[in-house]
């Protein structure tokens, strides 16, 4: 048999710079293919969100919806992209890790408080037929958004100042201290929900108009809210424990 003979160095070293050049070229044409793949798929996506706005129950806009007071910037989740939902129920495991459930969309958490007593545990599309009406009463109310009326509302529910026990055994005693941004949310949510719940008891209102009532008043801050005034009394005590 017989045998070939060996090539040289120099056209080996030629063919296989042929072959990387010929690799690199692929690579570069797929690259750019890659790209602008990438590139009408970023457009499409700007032209979906724009034409697609969500609307919470396919009504109110999350635009222009401003949280005034800075220290519930990160607290009060209305103007992320992620929590501008159509439906206030994400089925998310917000209880699995601390402080997760400040991501929650704030109108499910309101959602989510309606839920409490045994008996309304479980129900949340009862507990969204509640909110969707109250919030249809206070557009026809007030002539606004009422997830904005609900985000105003929430920032005068919460007490700003608490009183909590200092020391052990015979030596405690009350001491006032500032409260969190994350627990003036949480208890803002349930002073409004345990209000609104004490005043339709035994009434003629329902459920619906009275949550309405309750968010338009602590919009603006009156007295005539449960919340408000459970409010004042917490400072009001805690002042005195200075």
């Amino acid at each position: 048999m017989r045998r070939r003979p060996p090539r040289s160095t120099q056209s080996r070293s030629s063919a296989a710079s042929d072959v990387y050049k010929r690799q690199v070229s692929t690579q570069s044409t797929w690259g750019s293919k890659k790209n602008k793949q990438r590139l009408n798929m970023a457009e499409s996506v700007e032209k979906a969100h724009f034409a697609n706005t969500p609307l919470l129950f396919g009504k109110w806009s999350y635009q222009d919806i401003t949280v005034e007071d800075i220290c519930f910037k990160d607290y009060i989740a209305v103007s992320q992209t992620k929590v501008q939902v159509y439906l206030p129920h994400t089925a998310g495991r917000y209880q699995i890790k601390r402080f997760r459930k400040a991501t929650c969309p704030i109108v499910e958490r309101l959602v989510g408080s309606l839920q409490f007593h045994g008996r309304n545990t479980g129900k949340k599309q009862k507990a969204i037929r509640i909110v969707r009406q109250a919030f249809e009463l206070i557009h026809i109310l007030t002539k606004e958004n009422p997830i904005q009326v609900f985000v105003n509302a929430l920032q005068n529910c919460g007490a700003r100042e608490d009183a909590t026990r200092i020391g052990t055994g015979g030596n405690a005693r009350r001491q006032a201290v500032d409260v969190s941004p994350l627990r003036r949310v949480n208890t803002g949510i349930y002073y409004m929900i345990k209000g609104t719940r004490d005043s339709t008891f035994r009434s003629l209102r329902n459920i619906a108009e009275c949550l309405a009532d309750e968010i338009i008043n602590a919009a603006k801050n009156s007295p005539n809210s449960a919340a408000v005034r459970k409010k004042d009394e917490v400072e009001k005590v805690a002042k005195g424990d200075r």
